[in-house]
């Protein structure tokens, strides 16, 4: 499934909601189906910086895409990751890197979101897409 399909999908998703009390409860659902990291990759290289909880991502070329893992301390965190992940793992690192996240503000999820936990949702993005950008040198055409 491409990248913008996905996103078409959890916009669509998102949208059977009726209020934000709804949607966090289904961000959260949606944490406990991450696939999980390995404990031996949490560690300090794998926490994304600029996150109030600790987040970490650690991602593998597998097939020439990316392959993402993670894991959160706090609940709506692990859910945000959740969603981001679905979005870009088993991506090629290029079209993570040409993906737009306008579906982030479609879902109207930052502006629901504390400064502090919208700021870490940049973070996390940036941090898919900086291994996207090494990820991407490794690949060979």
């Amino acid at each position: 499934m491409e990248i913008k399909d996905i996103q078409e999908e959890i916009i669509d998703e998102f949208s059977m909601f009726d209020d934000w009390m709804q949607r966090y409860e289904y961000m959260i659902d949606l944490g406990k189906s991450l696939p999980l990291i390995n404990e031996a990759y949490k560690t300090e290289d794998n926490i994304i910086k600029g996150c109030q909880s600790k987040v970490w991502v650690h991602a593998e070329l597998e097939n020439n895409k990316l392959i993402f893992t993670a894991d959160s301390d706090a609940i709506i965190t692990k859910g945000i990751i959740a969603i981001l992940i679905r979005v870009f793992s088993n991506q090629k690192p290029q079209d993570i890197l040409d993906a737009d996240t306008q579906f982030i503000d479609e879902i109207g999820l930052k502006e629901h979101l504390s400064p502090t936990r919208a700021n870490g949702l940049v973070s996390m993005i940036k941090q898919l897409k900086l291994y996207a950008v090494a990820y991407q040198t490794q690949i060979e055409d």
